[in-house]
Order: structure tokens, then sequence, then C-alpha cells
């Protein structure tokens, strides 16, 4: 195998081999000016920044401009997509608190570069890629304390999921992929709350919308057993086949995990296949403060963890774990003239549902070999702590109200004005969520929950200080108490 260095080889003609497309003119330059520009971006996500940047006239009207049909000036290009860049919305800042982001670890920004310029894909064999591949498999199955039977990275939640969906119903229903569902009926069960990649997971997988079995939710916002297991047995009786049952560790909503543990005694009864959609909160299971909500994580048949999200990599990094070797096989596995398989060993295609299959498991791998599952932990117990502290801050304010008891990092909260109907607040509450996302300072999210609108913090930004707690609600306060003096009385 050719040496990194001086690998480029020649062809007869003594032109360079691979001279077109033609090499950056200026290589090492162009690298110092990106690593200029990420140490600058680096260092502003250190601290919050008081407003948002916009786009100047002159950088819009060169994003209105046609295809160029001649080439052009790369660090001029470069310095257009960092000021584009700088302008977006991005998640690695300390005070983004919307949505379920992350915190663009560096060693996530470095991992990135490198598999982008090998471009390995690890559909087929990769050599060395696919052992570090599987390692970084392990790392995440020992991490959250999930036993290993095997698993693939994958480009997303929703891929996961999906994948998880169609194994347990090759599994359910054996010769599905061959021959279709017929006549048959079959189902899939999942509390109220669980996320809408489960939904069109079992639209993609052909089951049908009505398959779906929303499972009430109780006071704490996890799914009821006792309704779980009246759904299948009446299921049972009218001839649907269930085919898996999704407990949702930290729905995106309010973080809520369902009981895993009594959920698993139901499908162990039943003989239905267990996924955990742990996209979210399962790094949560590594922690000593929450671990205790994931009693039962090992009985589960399949999980998904999306690194992207609280173990701080870029997007998209999931990963899908089964307790069992075999049913990816039986759900994927197909010959295929143009990737032959050596001898009887298969392809990792054969295990999943994607063929184009970037080095994305590089990113956490770089990540957790380099900060190591102790600061990991410390991390993760960091946002719980600043949720907690939000919390708290939200009860003990005469202006706000928490709308749930958060379990994990995931508060929502209701700003309050006297005299108004819940319709009312309701209007004012998402009009502050947009009040604040234009102020820049605190960008947070409305959402709705049990039918009211409100304010939506997550913490998984290791970024993220305690300060962030304070700084919230004194931001929501201040420009909510604004948009009740500018309404008309």
């Amino acid at each position: 195998m050719a040496n990194v260095q001086g690998s480029r080889t020649s062809d007869p003609s003594g032109q360079a081999s691979g001279a077109i497309p033609p090499p950056t003119t200026d290589r090492e330059g162009a690298l110092l000016e990106v690593s200029h520009y990420l140490a600058a971006a680096w260092a502003s996500f250190d601290q919050p920044r008081s407003a948002e940047p916009g786009v100047d006239e002159r950088l819009m009207e060169r994003l209105r401009a046609p295809l160029p049909e001649e080439p052009s000036d790369a660090r001029a290009a470069l310095d257009d997509a960092v000021h584009i860049l700088d302008a977006s919305v991005s998640p690695s800042r300390p005070l983004y608190l919307a949505y379920i982001g992350s915190s663009a670890l560096e060693m996530g920004v470095l991992a990135t570069a490198l598999s982008a310029a090998y471009d390995a894909n690890l559909a087929v064999a990769a050599g060395a890629a696919d052992l570090l591949d599987q390692q970084a498999v392990r790392w995440v199955a020992d991490f959250v304390g999930f036993p290993l039977g095997e698993g693939h990275f994958t480009s997303g939640g929703q891929t996961s999921n999906l994948t998880a969906v169609l194994a347990a119903r090759e599994q359910a229903l054996p010769g599905t992929r061959e021959d279709g569902l017929g006549t048959r009926r079959a189902a899939v069960y999942c509390s109220e709350e669980a996320h809408h990649s489960i939904v069109r997971a079992v639209e993609t997988a052909g089951l049908g919308r009505r398959a779906m079995r929303r499972i009430p939710i109780d006071d704490q916002r996890r799914m009821q057993v006792p309704a779980l297991e009246q759904a299948l047995e009446r299921d049972h009786a009218d001839g649907v086949t269930p085919v898996a049952v999704v407990a949702t560790a930290g729905t995106t909503l309010t973080g809520a995990v369902d009981p895993i543990d009594a959920i698993a005694d139901v499908c162990h009864r039943h003989d239905v296949w267990l996924h955990i959609d742990g996209a979210y909160g399962l790094p949560a299971a590594a922690t000593s403060s929450a671990g205790h909500w994931f009693t039962g994580l090992d009985r589960a048949d399949s999980v998904t963890v999306d690194a992207h999200k609280w173990l701080g990599v870029q997007k998209s990094c999931s990963v899908l774990l089964l307790r069992e070797r075999g049913p990816l096989g039986r759900a994927f596995a197909h010959q295929e003239r143009y990737m032959l398989h050596e001898e009887d060993i298969s392809n990792p295609v054969d295990h999943t549902l994607e063929y184009s299959r970037p080095f994305n498991s590089l990113r956490i791998w770089l990540a957790m070999r380099v900060h190591g599952a102790r600061q990991y932990r410390s991390w993760i117990e960091g946002t719980l702590r600043n949720a907690a502290l939000l919390a708290e801050a939200v009860r003990r304010h005469p202006s706000f109200e928490l709308v749930h008891e958060p379990m994990l990092s995931t508060v929502c909260f209701r700003h309050l004005l006297p005299g108004l109907t819940d319709d009312q607040l309701d209007v004012h509450n998402e009009r502050l969520a947009r009040a604040m996302q234009r102020d820049g300072r605190v960008f947070l999210a409305p959402a709705v929950v049990d039918g009211r609108t409100c304010l939506r913090a997550c913490f998984v930004n290791y970024r993220t200080t305690p300060y962030a707690a304070g700084l919230a609600l004194s931001v929501a306060s201040e420009l909510g108490e604004a948009l009740s003096s500018a309404a008309p009385s």
C-alpha cells in the first residue's frame, strides 16, 4: 500500500494521474486559511454572543448568481462560505437550547475532514476502516450498557429506527421482504409522545399508518404499561400480528423515559420485539444521576443512539445496536453481480438499509478515544444539572410555570401574564419564543404540551454553563414583559 506522503503515481505519458480534476492551486495555503477559520469558529463557540449577525447585501448578491462557467478563487469562495455559516443558526453555540443539537466537538470536525478526504465507503469491505467502525459500535454499546450482538452506524435516527422496524417485521412475519404482507395484518406500538420517525418507519415498512398503536401516557409522560398489554391482547384476539413495541428513552418533546423494564416484561410474555428509540436520551444511561431511568435496557432487542446529539459529534452519526446477531442479515442480505461476496463472508451492506455508507463512525471513535468515557459522563451530568437549575428557577419565578417535571435535560415552561386566557397565553408564548430567536442571546423553541403552547429548552451542549439557566429565564422575562407592554390594551 502506498505511503500517505508521495503517493501520487504517474501515467505512461508522464502526466500525473488524477490531474482531472486539477488539485487546488495552493493546497497548503487553503488548509492554513481553513485552520484560521476553524480556530475563529471554535473561539466564538466558547462564549455566547449578544446577537446573531446578518448577511450583507454584497454576499446576498453573490448568492443570487447563476452557476459559474469558469473557475474562481478558492479563498474568496471559502470566505463567503464562512460568512454564510457564521450568519446561520448553529447548535454549537452554548445558548442554543432549541430542539436537540450537539456540542460539535472539535475532534468530530477533524474526523469529518479526514473521512471526507479518504471518502471510504463502508458498504463493502473497506480494510482497516471496518475494524475501527466496529470498535466504535462496541464503545457506544459499552458506554450505554447494552449487551451487543451486532450493530452498525447509519445516516440518522430515522434510518436506525426504520432498520429496526424492518428487522422486527421480518422476524414477526417471515418472508415479508419477498412476498409482502398479503392479507396479513400487523401492528407497532409506541407511546403518544414517541417521535414521528416511528410513524414514518411503519409507513415505509409497508405496514400502513393504521398499524400504529399509540399507547396513552401517565402523569410522568411515560407509556402506560397496562394499556400496552391490553392493546396487544386485543390485537392477538383480532388476528393482528404484533411486530414491535417501541419504547422511548428520552422523548423529544419532554425527555420522558418509558418504563423499559416493565415494557420488557410485557414483550417477553407476548413474544414481541422490543426496540428502544434512545436517539436523544440513551447516553444518560451512563450517568449516576439518571441511569436508574433505563433499568431493563439490556433486555431490548434493539436500540437507537444518535451520537450527533448527546454524544457531542456532528450530524449525521447514528448507531443501531442489536442484542443478537442474525435479524439484520435476514432482513437485508442479498446477492449483487457488482458486489460479490468473498467465500461466505457477507458485505456490511448485507446488514444495513443503506448502500452509500460514509465513514461517520470516525467522529465518535476519535472523540471517545481522545476524551474518554469518564469525561463524557461528566459532560452529560453537567447538562442534567443545567436542566435542573432552569427547572428550579422556573418554579421560583412568579411569572413562569413548569409544564412538566423533567427526567432528563429537557425543560418546558410557560410565561404567564395576568388577565390572559389559556388561548391568549398560547399566542403570547409562541410570540415570545420567536422574539427570543430573533433577539439572538438565547435560542429556544416553542412547543405544545397537552394542547398548551410553551417554551422548550434542551440542554445537550457541553459548552453550556450553569449561567445559561439563569440567562434563559431572564431573557424570557425581559422579552415577555416587552411583548406585554407593546400589545394593544
